[in-house]
């Protein structure tokens, strides 16, 4: 018996977008794209297009576009793919608007500014987040993608065997959500200490001492957190950390290999990309500081001091190697 669901993405930028296109796939599926950029919905309405994300690629005709926030009233899933900044005040507007059934599903990467976990925050029964080693790009054309679930395993069954049937995306689980947030928010930060290695050295044999360092610390912080160290094996862990850090389409790598290069980077909050980095390195190296427990983590603390106190590349590069 086929089970049919009214998908709504929210966000119609890069991300959403590709997802929106796979899970396209899945006839069962109803797909709906809510976005406030007016453009871009009258574009994948009427064009079948999202000129703005993807300039070459036409969109399954099956999806639909909207700037009404009355459409998540008939959603039985809810994918969020907006930025992690914004999501807990959106999520506050339209909790009134869903179903008590609704499953939502957090995307984004990046912790709340008062640096709690999203998902923790979300006032929703059916809570779940989803990470993997996924770039947009690939997911749109239809490339096997991966994720890890973290959330209630009921869902998790639901949303592999209903939602991504046919689609091409593959899951693996873990009930953790609390480290399927970590590990998100974690990997964009070792992608910038790596891709200083690679700036300044360009050698694999360097980029994976750094990257089996990173593993290691990855591990602590998930203990550090009390959330199940088991989660570094899963495609959020390994998986996400390797796309990110040993890929060029990677920004957070990109950033890394100019401070690498010897570019000045500025902290100033001009760049979306300096700005999540920046975040996540200043978060946990004051963190780490605060519990006493920075020599654990000797990448985190280089990065700090490199990004925030400045230290000399030089400096990072003998801390890193110590």
């Amino acid at each position: 018996m086929q089970h049919y669901k009214t998908i709504v993405i929210a966000g119609a930028g890069v991300f959403g977008t590709a997802m929106a296109e796979r899970l396209s796939w899945n006839t069962t599926n109803t797909v709906i794209l809510w976005s406030i950029e007016e453009e871009v919905v009258d574009d994948i309405n009427k064009n079948h297009r999202n000129t703005k994300y993807f300039p070459t690629h036409f969109l399954n005709t099956s999806i639909r576009a909207t700037t009404d926030k009355q459409i998540f009233r008939h959603a039985d899933c809810i994918l969020l793919v907006i930025p992690s900044k914004v999501i807990v005040p959106f999520t506050e507007e339209i909790k009134s608007l869903t179903k008590s059934s609704c499953m939502v599903i957090n995307l984004a990467k990046g912790m709340s500014d008062d640096g709690a976990f999203i998902t923790e925050q979300i006032p929703f029964s059916h809570t779940a987040s989803m990470k993997g080693p996924t770039f947009a790009i690939e997911v749109l054309h239809g490339l096997p993608s991966s994720f890890t679930f973290g959330g209630k395993r009921e869902d998790y069954e639901v949303f592999k065997h209903e939602v991504l049937k046919d689609t091409g995306l593959y899951l693996d689980y873990t009930s953790d959500i609390r480290s399927v947030e970590l590990m998100s928010i974690l990997k964009n930060m070792y992608a910038i200490a790596i891709g200083l290695v690679s700036g300044r050295f360009n050698s694999p044999n360097v980029d994976f001492l750094i990257y089996t360092k990173a593993v290691g610390e990855m591990r602590r912080f998930l203990s550090l957190f009390e959330c199940d160290t088991e989660t570094i094996f899963c495609y959020c862990g390994l998986g996400d950390l390797g796309l990110t850090s040993l890929n060029d389409l990677s920004r957070n790598r990109t950033l890394g290999l100019l401070m690498g290069k010897g570019f000045s980077i500025e902290n100033s909050g001009g760049s979306a990309t300096v700005i999540e980095g920046s975040r996540t390195v200043k978060l946990m190296g004051e963190m780490t500081r605060e519990k006493g427990v920075a020599d654990s983590f000797p990448l985190v603390q280089a990065l700090y001091r490199i990004m925030y106190e400045g230290a000399s590349l030089n400096d990072y590069m003998a801390s890193v190697f110590a």
